[in-house]
C-alpha cells in the first residue's frame, strides 16, 4: 500500500471518474487504474464496481468505508512531510520558571513576535534542574532559572536581580515596613523561590512551620490572596504586576530574604541572533520595573 495508490483512490472519489482523476494527477488512465487495482489486491477486496461504458465510478460498500481510512492516511503523510519543513523554520525554544513566565514573559513574547514575525516561539515551564538538562540536550535554546547550578556545557548568566517583598490580603493590618516576626506562618501562601530563600525562611519560621497553602503554580497566587489574613513573600516583579489587585497590598520587609537572581541558560547554537534579540527586548522591559536591576548586557 503506497501513498500513490491511496492518492489515486482519493482523487477518483473526489472527481467521480477515472479520466478526471488521471487528468488531475497528470498520469494516464491505465496507470491510474493499475494503482487502484494494486491497492485492491493488497486490501483483498474491491473498492469500485466496474461496468463497461460507465463514465462515473460507483464505490462498493467496502470502498465507501475505506474513504475515511484513506483520508487519514493522507493526513498522516502530510504531517510526516511537514517535519522536514519544521526543521528548516526558525523556531526559538524557550523555557522558564513559573514566576518569570507568568508575570514578565507575556509582554516580551508579544514584543518579540511583533518585530520578528519569521521566528516562532515554542515555550515550556521547566524547573531549574530540568532546564539545565534540556538546554544541554539542545531541546531548549534559552532558559530562565532561579537556581544557579554547575553544568559542563551550559552557560549560566545573571539576567536580573530583585528584592523580596511582602504581599498581603488588604484586611491584614501591617505597618509600611514589616518584620518577619510579625507574620503568622499559619496564614502564609508558601512558594519555593530558591535555596537561599528557603534558608532565610527556615531561620524565621522554622523548617516545619505550618502554612495556609503551598503553591508551585505562580498563577494560583492571585486566587489565594483573596483569603482573609493570607500573605506571601514574593519578588518585586511579581508584586509590581499584582499591585493593582484591590484585595492585596505590597509591604517592604525588615531583614528581608536575599535578593532573588534570575539567570538565563544558553549553549552555542545557530540561533544566537534570535536569542540576543529576545534578551534585548527583555532588558528593556525589566528596566521599567521598579527596584529590579537588569544584568543583561549584549
Amino acid at each position: 500500500m503506497t501513498h500513490g495508490e491511496i492518492e489515486a483512490f482519493c482523487e477518483v472519489v473526489r472527481y467521480g471518474s477515472i479520466s478526471a482523476a488521471a487528468q488531475h494527477l497528470f498520469i494516464s488512465q491505465p496507470a491510474l487504474g493499475r494503482r487502484i487495482h494494486a491497492l485492491e489486491e493488497e486490501l483483498g477486496y474491491s473498492l469500485m464496481n466496474r461496468k463497461k461504458g460507465q463514465r462515473t465510478i460507483q464505490l462498493t460498500e467496502e470502498g465507501k468505508a475505506f474513504i475515511n481510512i484513506a483520508n487519514k492516511w493522507l493526513n498522516v503523510w502530510e504531517e510526516a512531510q511537514s517535519i522536514n519543513k519544521i526543521s528548516k523554520n526558525n523556531i526559538l525554544n524557550i523555557s522558564s520558571v513559573g514566576s518569570v513566565s507568568t508575570y514578565i514573559l507575556p509582554l516580551i513574547f508579544h514584543n518579540f513576535s511583533t518585530t520578528n514575525s519569521d521566528v516562532r516561539i515554542c515555550f515550556h515551564n521547566y524547573h531549574s534542574f530540568e532546564a539545565y538538562q534540556y538546554v544541554a540536550s539542545h531541546l531548549v535554546d534559552l532558559a530562565f532559572v532561579s537556581d544557579d547550578m554547575f553544568h559542563e556545557v551550559v552557560e549560566t548568566i545573571p539576567a536580573f536581580k530583585e528584592p523580596m517583598v511582602l504581599l498581603a490580603n488588604i484586611h491584614t493590618e501591617y505597618t509600611e515596613i514589616v518584620h518577619p516576626s510579625q507574620l503568622n506562618p499559619e496564614n502564609e501562601i508558601r512558594l519555593p523561590w530558591n535555596p537561599e530563600y528557603d534558608m532565610w525562611h527556615d531561620f524565621w519560621f522554622k523548617p516545619f512551620s505550618g502554612y495556609k497553602m503551598f503553591l508551585d503554580q505562580m498563577s494560583l497566587l492571585e486566587f489565594f490572596l483573596l483569603w482573609k489574613d493570607t500573605w506571601a513573600i514574593v519578588p518585586a516583579s511579581v508584586a509590581y504586576n499584582l499591585q493593582e489587585l484591590e484585595y492585596a497590598k505590597v509591604y517592604k520587609l525588615m531583614e528581608p530574604p536575599p535578593e532573588r537572581i534570575i539567570y538565563y541558560l544558553k549553549n552555542g547554537n545557530s540561533k544566537i541572533n534570535a536569542i540576543n534579540e529576545f534578551l534585548s527586548i527583555m532588558n528593556n522591559e525589566i528596566q521599567k520595573i521598579p527596584n529590579v536591576k537588569s544584568f543583561i548586557n549584549l
